[in-house]
This record gives structure tokens, sequence and C-alpha cells, in this order.
């Protein structure tokens, strides 16, 4: 997902998107270790997707505005 996307989120959907990304990311992890991961740059996608999560829900707690963050500079 992308982080525009993740940032048109409530709080509560925030939430639940990080909880079913870490369950994702158990079950990926699980079948790794099985020899059964049908493909492994899924496991890559689903950090970053929990990364990406994490940091707008951190944003939302440090109260910071939601701008693009991409391609914005002061001066």
């Amino acid at each position: 997902m992308k982080p525009h996307e993740l940032r048109s989120m409530s709080r509560e959907e925030l939430e639940e998107h990080a909880r079913e990304l870490r369950q994702e990311l158990f079950n990926l992890r699980f079948r790794g270790t099985t020899q059964q991961l049908d493909n492994p740059l899924r496991l890559r996608t689903a950090r970053k997707d929990l990364a990406r999560t994490l940091t707008v829900l951190r944003e939302l707690d440090l109260g910071l505005e939601s701008g693009t963050g991409e391609g914005t500079r002061n001066g």
C-alpha cells in the first residue's frame, strides 16, 4: 500500500491492517522455514508494508501533519 492510501485510513483501520500484516508475516515466515514459500519476495513487501503502516500510526500519535512526504523541501 502506498503511504497516501494509508494516511487516508482511520486509526482503527490502520491498527487492523497492522494486525493482518503481522499475521501474514508470521505465516510467511512459517512457510519459509518449511520450504513451502511460493513467492519469497512477498516476505519483503509484507515487512515494508507493516513498517509503512506503523510509521503512519506513529505520525498520528505525534500529531504530525499528513503531507505527501515526497518532493517537499523547504528552501
